[in-house]
């Protein structure tokens, strides 16, 4: 296998290979996450319909009022104020919501504008501003393991997603492990024991309330002795006491890099969209603790505030490596920025279809 083919083998979620490939790739049911019937359709639905289907609840609110907003032949004052409305309620954010309005007004002011109109300048707006923070997320193959912490609070959906990204690293050919890290709440460990067994993959774990920088140590020395590609640890995420938090990552990372200095690789936030503007100080508070890497967002199909997305972006410069909008393994996905702000103000998905 030459070394193009191999980093394509390794880039995670469907980067690096082509519709066809991706479209190709055999799904085994068993290692499904239970969802609704609604899923069970034959007629498997693109990445841009499942993503607009998630942001459904977010665009809906947002194409709703500003097509009940621009009835008027030109934009006006009391026009973009009740716009600037709209989009903090969507979550987007002040600072971000006054940089959009401020420069449609700069560009439109008393000019004619349609529904369309407004929702392509945000759309291209909101783009401009994801863009730079896409980030695949991939491993490095010199690594034996690539080892990956997630962080994040309780709740917001560690171990799920830490299932569903070993589901993807398996179905790629590369051999995985996980930590059950959360060893203050027994339904972490069985939650992750569940992945587990679903994706075919060895789980270190212990009793609750044991040493959980101990066990990353174990689990660390034993994914060394069996050559796995990617360790992933689960960890705990109890924000309200920040300083035995940061106490007990600062200890997880130490202990790792007794075994490996360069460890951990890469630190995961996971986010829960749900939370509205609380995401903001959970994405401050992590990065100081941990030193996040990198960014996946949970629930956007859950809130109608998916705009918390782009206030995150903004404020913290994170780069974007997954989203989740729905409960199926389909439903995560990787993160991309035009769909993503197409979506969000539920533009016209013609063009972003026909580029599937």
């Amino acid at each position: 296998m030459s070394d193009e083919d191999t980093k394509k083998k390794r880039r995670w979620f469907g980067f690096g290979k082509t519709d066809v490939e991706a479209e190709a790739e055999p799904v085994n049911a068993a290692t499904e996450q239970p969802h609704d019937e609604a899923v069970e359709d034959t007629a498997k639905p693109s990445l841009f319909k499942r993503l607009t289907k998630g942001l459904s609840r977010s665009s809906g609110a947002i194409s709703d009022s500003v097509t009940s907003i621009f009835t008027k032949a030109k934009l006006d004052s009391e026009t973009l104020q009740e716009l600037e409305d709209v989009l903090i309620t969507a979550d987007l954010g002040v600072e971000t919501t006054m940089a959009i309005t401020g420069k449609l007004a700069k560009d439109r002011f008393d000019k004619e504008i349609s529904p369309q109109e407004i929702k392509t300048f945000v759309a291209e707006e909101v783009a401009q501003i994801l863009r730079p923070l896409v980030s695949p997320f991939n491993i490095d193959p010199s690594l034996k393991p690539h080892v990956v912490l997630m962080v994040g609070v309780n709740g917001a959906g560690k171990t799920t997603t830490i299932g569903k990204m070993a589901r993807r690293a398996k179905d790629e050919g590369l051999k995985v492990m996980l930590a059950a890290g959360d060893t203050f709440r027994a339904a972490a460990i069985d939650q992750l024991k569940v992945w587990g067994e679903r994706v075919g993959a060895p789980v270190i774990a212990r009793d609750v309330g044991a040493d959980a920088a101990g066990l990353a140590f174990d689990a660390l020395e034993q994914a060394r002795r069996d050559n796995v590609d990617v360790l992933f640890i689960d960890t705990a995420g109890r924000l309200q006491n920040k300083t035995e938090l940061m106490a007990e990552l600062e200890k997880i990372t130490r202990v790792i890099k007794k075994v490996d200095p360069s460890a951990p690789h890469s630190v995961l936030l996971v986010l829960d969209a749900t939370t509205g503007q609380n995401a903001l100080n959970q994405a401050k508070v992590f990065t100081e603790i941990a030193g996040v890497t990198g960014l996946i967002m949970t629930k956007l199909d859950g809130t109608a505030r998916g705009g918390i997305l782009v206030a995150v972006a903004a404020k913290q410069g994170l780069p974007i490596h997954a989203i989740g909008v729905g409960e199926s393994i389909e439903d995560f996905q990787p993160f991309d920025a035009e769909d993503f702000a197409r979506a969000l103000v539920g533009l016209d998905s013609a063009a972003a279809e026909a580029a599937q």
